[in-house]
């Protein structure tokens, strides 16, 4: 089982550099030539104005507001490449929400859905966009309600209609890069002495406590946003919380953004096994949600104060592979997920994943997926890629259940229930590149 979950990681590596790669020598054709790098980023507040159902935990509604959510949006221009990033303070985003919503942008811009990728913080205490899929599948009891439409409409119209703001508000810019590290994180995943696993707080389990950051800076040295990844589940309000909030990645988000007067985009990385510190405390107010402005906003803030050059010169190139596994016997299909399966000549019913690459420069390689990873498997490709900023961005361009590493499959709960592969999740990368062994 060693042998194999190490190559599993060997071939998400390879994965990984092949694709990157081979995106270099396209772009270093368009623009290494010396060309301006533009940025833009733009806020927008899609706080529903009346009561929603909220993802995460038992069935409920929301009945007034926390503290606001917003899509966060930024665009990156190397002068041939244009790339735009979305963080939008909600659970999940269907895979068919995504492909909708990057269609139309599409239709209307010109934008290769190759060059827009639509992340998800995570927050339990929002609503949801677009219609239900294998969340419905995996666990229908919470998903008894119909999707609210007007909602969804009102949430794709303030995308498309960012989205076209950051086109029009391109600006040079400059690009930095950078490492933080916080302890806001804890595995999740509470081993009792028969093997199995439930939902709690394990100290001794793998975690990663890595900040990834981006520091887009304006021509006269001031942040335009900055871009952190950190892994973290948005559960510190807890299943009893019935207001509409970010949670810990908006607190924190709203907290940086007062201190250094730009937005700050948060992305989440493999919190499929990750916890934040305190979570699901028995009310709301025990949650200790503003103590995460100290646990990770101020060690945002740090990382950002060490990054001490900036390049005009910016390359982006960006890349994508469909990786395949059997799906799981007996498992419900969504009918509007027709994309993400196939059957083979044999009648195997095949899941399809989507995994995206942005390659910037010679030294950051990003990657993502839409799925609740756990973290061993993205720090065993942050430790063996030649890149030196090696980010994975997660719950990105929809969502596909979790992916477990193989030992963490043997001890049970939930996750696998909420795992749509016929095998040991890990697998589906070995299977990909292995195949024929």
């Amino acid at each position: 089982m060693k042998k194999t979950f190490n190559r599993l990681y060997m071939s998400l590596l390879i994965i990984l550099i092949c694709n990157i790669m081979s995106g270099q020598q396209a772009n270093n054709n368009g623009s290494a030539g010396g060309k301006q790098f533009r940025a833009s980023v733009v806020k927008i507040n899609i706080t529903p104005g009346n009561s929603q159902n909220l993802l995460g935990y038992s069935a409920r509604k929301s009945t007034g507001v926390h503290d606001s959510i917003y899509h966060r949006i930024v665009a990156l221009d190397d002068g041939t490449n244009q790339f735009f990033l979305v963080s939008t303070e909600i659970c999940i985003i269907s895979p068919t929400e995504y492909d909708k919503v990057a269609a139309e942008i599409n239709r209307q811009l010109g934008i290769s859905p190759m060059n827009l990728w639509w992340t998800a913080t995570h927050t339990h205490s929002a609503p949801e966009c677009g219609k239900a899929g294998l969340d419905k599948v995996f666990m229908g009891e919470r998903y008894q309600h119909e999707v609210d439409s007007f909602y969804t409409a009102f949430v794709e119209q303030k995308l498309i209609d960012g989205i076209k703001q950051a086109k029009k508000q391109l600006a040079a810019a400059r690009l930095g890069v950078g490492w933080g590290f916080s302890q806001a994180n804890i595995n999740r995943r509470a081993v009792d002495i028969d093997g199995e696993a439930s939902l709690g707080l394990n100290p001794d389990g793998p975690v990663d406590r890595r900040i990834g950051l981006l520091r887009i800076e304006k021509e006269d040295g001031t942040v335009m946003a900055l871009i952190a990844n950190y892994p973290i589940h948005g559960t510190v309000l807890g299943g009893e919380n019935l207001l509409i909030s970010g949670d810990a990645p908006g607190i924190v988000s709203a907290y940086v953004e007062e201190k250094i007067g730009a937005p700050l985009i948060f992305i989440n990385g493999a919190a499929g096994n990750l916890a934040p510190i305190y979570s699901v405390y028995p009310s709301p107010e025990s949650g200790h949600l503003g103590e995460f402005r100290v646990l990770l906003g101020d060690k945002i803030l740090d990382a950002n104060r060490k990054i001490s050059s900036a390049t005009r010169v910016v390359s982006l190139s960006s890349g994508a592979i469909t990786v395949e596994t059997p799906r799981k016997a007996g498992l419900g299909w969504p009918a509007h997920f027709a994309n993400y399966t196939r059957t083979t000549n044999t009648g195997v019913n095949m899941v399809r994943l989507p995994i995206r690459f942005l390659r910037i420069n010679d030294d950051i390689a990003i990657w993502s997926a839409p799925v609740e990873l756990f973290c061993e498997i993205s720090n065993e490709i942050r430790e063996r890629s030649p890149f030196p900023y090696t980010f994975y961005f997660g719950y990105t361009n929809g969502w596909l259940g979790y992916l477990l590493t193989a030992k963490e499959f043997l001890m049970l709960y939930y996750e696998i229930k909420c795992d749509f592969h016929r095998f040991y999740s890990g697998y589906i990368f070995y299977r990909y590149l292995f195949a024929k062994e």
